[in-house]
This record gives C-alpha cells, sequence and structure tokens, in this order.
C-alpha cells in the first residue's frame, strides 16, 4: 500500500512537473523523454525587399514549419523593410535561427532566445560592416559576463579606461547605440508567433 502510494504520488508530481511554466520556458513530455522548450524573437531591422522572400525561407527551414512575415516599410532606412516574428523550439534554435541569416550580409537583424533550464538566455546580434555581436543573457534581459570572459579582458586591458571600453564592448553597447533608431522605427508593429515542428 506504501509502495503504491509513494508509486501514486511520484507520477502524478512527474505529470505536473511535465506541465509546470519555468518562468517563460516550458517543459514538455514527449515520448517518455522530457524536453524543454523555449521562446524568442527574430527582430528583422532592415532588409532589401528582395531578399525578404530568403529571409522566410531561410527561418521556415529553422524552424521546420513555413514562416510568412508581415513586413513593413523600416523609416530609420528608406527603401527597406523590416519585420519580426516570435518562435518557440530547443533550446539552441536562436543561435539556428542566427546562423541562417548570416548568408545576406546586408541583413540588420537581432535574435533572442530565452532562458530555460540548464540553459542561458542569449541575444545576437548582427549588424553590416560590424558583424555578430553575441551575449548571454539574464531573465531580466540584462547582457551577462562570465567570470573567464571578466578575466580575459581584465588581463588583456591596457589601463582603466581601457578596460571599461573592452567591458562596454563585451556588453554591447556600441551595438545596442546603433540599432535603437531601428528598433523604435518598428515599435507597434505586429509580431507573428511560430514554433518549431518535431
Amino acid at each position: 500500500m506504501v509502495t503504491q502510494l509513494h508509486s501514486t504520488a511520484v507520477s502524478t508530481v512527474a505529470s505536473v512537473r511535465a506541465r509546470t511554466t519555468l518562468g517563460k520556458t516550458r517543459e514538455r513530455k514527449r515520448r517518455g523523454a522530457l524536453s524543454v522548450v523555449t521562446r524568442g524573437v527574430v527582430y528583422v531591422h532592415s532588409a532589401p525587399p528582395a531578399i525578404c522572400p530568403h529571409v522566410e525561407w531561410a527561418l521556415s527551414d529553422v524552424l521546420g514549419s513555413r514562416v510568412s512575415l508581415a513586413w513593413t516599410e523600416q523609416p530609420a532606412s528608406p527603401g527597406q523593410l523590416r519585420a519580426s516574428v516570435s518562435w518557440s523550439g530547443q533550446p539552441g534554435t536562436g543561435g539556428r535561427l542566427a546562423s541562417a541569416l548570416r548568408k545576406w550580409q546586408m541583413l540588420r537583424y537581432e535574435v533572442t532566445e530565452e532562458p530555460s533550464p540548464g540553459a542561458d538566455g542569449e541575444r545576437i546580434c548582427y549588424l553590416p560592416g560590424r558583424g555578430f555581436w553575441r551575449a548571454a543573457i539574464s531573465a531580466s534581459g540584462d547582457a551577462m559576463l562570465g567570470e573567464s570572459q571578466l578575466m580575459d579582458l581584465m588581463g588583456r586591458a591596457d589601463g582603466l579606461d581601457d578596460l571599461i571600453s573592452r567591458i562596454s564592448s563585451a556588453l554591447g553597447t556600441e551595438v545596442d547605440a546603433e540599432l535603437e533608431p531601428y528598433r523604435r522605427a518598428g515599435e507597434g508593429t505586429a509580431v507573428t508567433w511560430l514554433h518549431q515542428v518535431g
């Protein structure tokens, strides 16, 4: 009787855990194994109109479902279009999405992934002429620097001013300053939700 109650209690707790929301990340039980699901957003801040279908195809390939974005004019860059899409999938999907867009160096984009059990969140930005900037992100959205990163920055710094500059660069201060006009120009636009298949 005690074994049966313990067994029932354990399976009930496991069932509740499989449906529990952990912050903004959910765990799903799939075919007997627990799979972690996280979410994020792809912001294409500026893209030439001719490239827009290619962006949709690249995102579709990663997510495993058809992506159709609502493109709008980008006031911060006349002649360019902007769009954003929210996604859900396994941890690491944000990196795969950013990587899928890297072949079009004229794009300006940002990919976020929320933290999930066992994985930090991250933000990946790409700016033409500057390349990629990538950082771990806390649950509150702050860029985080690990101990080894700080030790490396301190070891390479040539004085306090250089250290401050290196920390600022690692935190993405310049990237944020360059992206801010594009972000503000997109306020109030619709966001599409997509879910990774499989």
